[in-house]
């Protein structure tokens, strides 16, 4: 299965993730207050990324999707880190000089603790913080950097913050979940607008601007009516809805895709809140899972990315991945994935790069440490770094820039 010429082959992480001690981001404040796990060093990549770089270019990648903390660059509004900034120019450079594309995350779920404490993203002033914080980041970093994510998985900081309450700020309003959404959307057009016209005016060449965006496979668990018409419904709102707003104020540039699972629809009535959450729960239509038990159904991904031939623009899989102690299983799951990333080149979908998620074993937000999603493995105690034997036959993939199927490692 040949891939197109000058594909992108990598693997992505976040900053607050895998750096450690992020002590000036929300998240951190948090931790403790709501019982969870502390990130605390995490995997120490803010060190030791020279090292880390020299793994991914021996496992042959040559593109890094990584995340820049708001929290280190702006520890208080309007003062700005020449520490940090300078920091994130080292990173990105330590790329480079390896021959690997850097795609840069601006903002990846944490917030500064003064921005979350002056209200963060319901805030209405937040839409002008964030662009300020963008330009900041692009003036220093962009002679090196090409394509740029303005924000990760919007539809999830939202839910997840705002909605269902799991994240900080842990609020439960849909009304704030929608000021939220709103205020991300707009967000990320202001900074598309910006960061090109920075460009422009510096001369640079044309960057490539998008947003990393989390899709699910969406189907009906059955033929009934009411289940057929709010899976469409689902797939319209959760994964697409979105994506129209951007396309319609011409801020997409290309389309990052967070892929990881299937939603299955079984909507026990016509009313709203049935046709909207209700899913199924009677295991029907089993599926193998991974270690936080989300079903694992490649077949999805061929159907997210053929939804998005509407658009027409570049596609990126911008995460996509496992978390599993059973290597093998983490094979099987690279290869049946890009079994259908090919499929879905085949049809017309104009798909530039495959990232894995993750680089490295790291830290899962509220899910903690336990999660092993890397192709490295990390020993959280030495933070000694494992190159598992799915990552070596992945990186066999990048160099050949082709997948022949080998279901075992």
């Amino acid at each position: 299965m040949e891939f197109p010429k000058n594909f992108y082959w990598g693997a992505a992480t976040s900053s607050y993730q895998v750096e450690g001690c992020n002590n000036n981001a929300d998240w951190w404040q948090w931790e403790p207050r709501a019982g969870k796990e502390p990130s605390g060093d995490a995997c120490r990549h803010y060190e030791l990324y020279e090292t880390d770089f020299d793994l991914v270019k021996g496992l042959n990648h040559n593109a890094h999707r990584l995340s820049i903390e708001w929290s280190r660059i702006e520890p208080q509004e309007g003062l700005f880190s020449d520490e940090a900034v300078n920091h994130y120019v080292k990173v990105i450079k330590a790329l480079r000089a390896r021959g690997i594309e850097p795609m840069v995350t601006l903002h990846h779920f944490t917030n500064p603790i003064w921005f979350a404490a002056s209200g963060g993203w319901v805030n209405k002033r937040c839409i002008s913080r964030f662009v300020r914080y963008c330009e900041f980041v692009v003036r220093a970093l962009g002679t090196d950097v090409r394509y740029w994510f303005t924000i990760n998985e919007p539809t999830v900081y939202f839910s997840h913050a705002y909605l269902w309450g799991m994240w900080p700020p842990q609020k439960r309003s849909f009304l704030q979940m929608m000021t939220v959404y709103r205020h991300l959307n707009e967000a990320h057009v202001k900074a598309y607008q910006r960061i090109h016209q920075i460009y422009q005016e510096l001369n640079w060449k044309k960057p490539a601007v998008g947003i990393a965006h989390h899709m699910q496979a969406v189907a009906a668990c059955d033929t009934r009516l009411v289940n057929r018409f709010a899976a469409a419904l689902r797939a319209q709102l959760y994964n697409l809805q979105l994506l129209d707003y951007l396309a319609r104020n011409k801020s997409l540039d290309f389309i990052g895709v967070n892929y990881y699972s299937r939603h299955l629809v079984h909507a026990h009535s016509w009313w709203i809140g049935d046709l909207l959450m209700e899913t199924c729960k009677d295991n029907h239509h089993l599926l193998r899972t991974n270690s936080l038990g989300w079903g694992i159904y490649p077949e999805g991904l061929l159907q997210v990315l053929v939804s998005l031939k509407k658009y027409n623009v570049p596609v990126l899989i911008s995460e996509n991945g496992i978390c599993t102690d059973d290597d093998n299983q983490r094979w099987e799951f690279i290869q049946s994935h890009l079994e259908n990333v090919h499929l879905a080149i085949q049809q017309g979908v104009p798909v530039i790069g495959y990232l894995y998620w993750s680089l490295m074993d790291n830290f899962e937000w509220a899910y903690g440490f336990r999660p092993r999603f890397g192709l490295i493995e990390i020993d959280y105690k030495t933070a000694h770094r494992t190159v598992r034997e799915s990552a070596k036959k992945f990186g066999e993939i990048c160099k050949k820039n082709n997948l022949c199927v080998d279901r075992h490692l």
